[in-house]
């Protein structure tokens, strides 16, 4: 059977007269786009023209939610009640729905972004508040998160399909967690070093740790960062090196079809 596996990136994560990363470049590589929801990044213009690009491409669309954050770009750790975090995710999650809609697309899948995502992988209250409210708004709707973590059983237990996955551009702990930003080697940079990487997973279900640990990763989809360094590079050096070794990149909606 001919190995199949997503590619995603983080994008729509400009906002005003600011950008980040070149989205239209990676809209060209990828299969899922995780599509900013303004709580950590992103305006209403950028998130449209994103999610039109998006469509154009047939790539499909997910939300990626935050903390209310746009400061610490959602990558600090926000102690909110439950009622909050239902109600922040519900926000987010119908905005980008109403983009979408516009737009003559739809949203597939959520996906929590940086704090709320590390949090939500290991702490069962947090994760709950999130898989609430995507039940609330559509329970046809899947959830991404970290191969290996506790979320993903939480969510299929509460019938919501789900998405594992793994990081091109991130180093690996040990316990399979992602090595934290604030630590030397977290974040990798070289495309052949990633592709490489990735391939070995694609194939063989594999990943190293930063210590050289062997981890099984069982992933459906791997993410590139489109705000790293070299995104584009990356993004692009590893999906042809998974093509030219038999692997298709296909969307999730495709692979479950």
């Amino acid at each position: 059977m001919q190995k199949k596996i997503d590619l995603n990136s983080d994008l729509g994560e400009g906002y005003g007269a600011w950008s980040m990363g070149d989205d239209e470049m990676m809209l060209g590589i990828v299969s899922s786009a995780n599509i900013a929801c303004g709580f950590h990044a992103g305006d209403p213009l950028t998130l449209v023209r994103t999610v039109r690009l998006a469509s154009a491409r047939g790539v499909v669309i997910g939300a990626h939610i935050s903390y209310p954050d746009r400061v610490g770009f959602g990558r600090r750790p926000m102690a909110l009640s439950h009622e909050e975090l239902v109600a922040d995710a519900i926000y987010q999650i119908g905005a980008l729905q109403g983009i979408c809609n516009a737009a003559g697309t739809h949203v597939a899948y959520v996906k929590p972004h940086g704090a709320l995502y590390n949090t939500t992988a290991a702490d069962a209250s947090q994760g709950a508040s999130v898989i609430e409210a995507i039940l609330a708004i559509d329970r046809r709707l899947a959830l991404m998160g970290l191969a290996g973590s506790a979320i993903l059983d939480q969510a299929r237990r509460a019938g919501l399909d789900t998405i594992a996955e793994a990081f091109a551009d991130r180093a690996y702990r040990p316990d399979g967690q992602l090595v934290s930003r604030r630590e030397r080697g977290a974040v990798l940079h070289d495309p052949e070093q990633v592709a490489a990487r990735m391939l070995r997973l694609a194939m063989t279900g594999e990943i190293e740790a930063l210590d050289g640990t062997m981890l099984r990763l069982e992933a459906d989809s791997i993410c590139v960062h489109g705000d790293s360094p070299g995104a584009v590079e990356m993004a692009a050096r590893t999906r042809q090196v998974l093509l030219e070794n038999g692997v298709l990149i296909t969307p999730l909606t495709e692979q479950r079809a």
